[in-house]
């Protein structure tokens, strides 16, 4: 029989804090509703995939609207949850001496290749749950971007999959658009 135990996200910082998950390179988790949770080793298309979105954000926001996070988490305190996606677009902020929220998160994008199940299953209904209107999994194997939308309880009531000669334009700037092409070069 295994037990799962349960931390807060309290605990969590204090763990990192402590040093509990040095070298980071060896223990890639994020904490996801108290449990932490091991992530998917990050490969080629990945890296590239989240360097495009990288590129893409800086040259295509107006200088400095919002704050540009990869790879970093944000909080969800009632949920007891640090999530670390791929990307988050943050209000402009100084976040140095507390947790991004969900109030404070304008886009966050999953870039996904083994991580596809979990990436459309528990993150999708954590941050549905959290109230996040804008999650975008960027499918590698698909070749798609999958647009989620209009949060409900746990789950996203619209769901849009772009393709090759599609954009996906991001709720808080609209004016701005990524090409599918631009991730996943004909």
């Amino acid at each position: 029989m295994s037990t799962t135990t349960r931390i807060t996200l309290e605990q969590y910082d204090e763990m990192i804090r402590r040093g509990d998950f040095e070298p980071r390179e060896e223990h890639r988790v994020e904490l996801i509703y108290g449990e932490i949770s091991p992530m998917s080793p990050i490969n080629t298309p990945h890296n590239d995939a989240v360097d495009e979105l990288n590129e893409w954000s800086f040259e295509s926001l107006p200088r400095r609207a919002v704050r540009v996070r990869v790879q970093g988490s944000f909080a969800i305190p009632f949920l007891e949850s640090a999530p670390e996606p791929d990307l988050a677009w943050l209000r402009r902020e100084d976040y140095s001496a507390r947790h991004a929220l969900p109030e404070d998160v304008l886009l966050v994008v999953e870039v996904a290749d083994s991580s596809l199940a979990k990436d459309r299953g528990v993150k999708a209904r954590l941050y549905a749950e959290a109230g996040i209107a804008d999650y975008w999994i960027v499918n590698i194997a698909e070749r798609t971007i999958e647009v989620r939308r209009d949060p409900q309880g746990g789950s996203y009531r619209s769901v849009v999959v772009l393709r090759a000669g599609q954009e996906a334009r991001p709720l808080a700037f609209p004016e701005v658009a990524l090409p599918v092409s631009r991730i996943f070069p004909e």
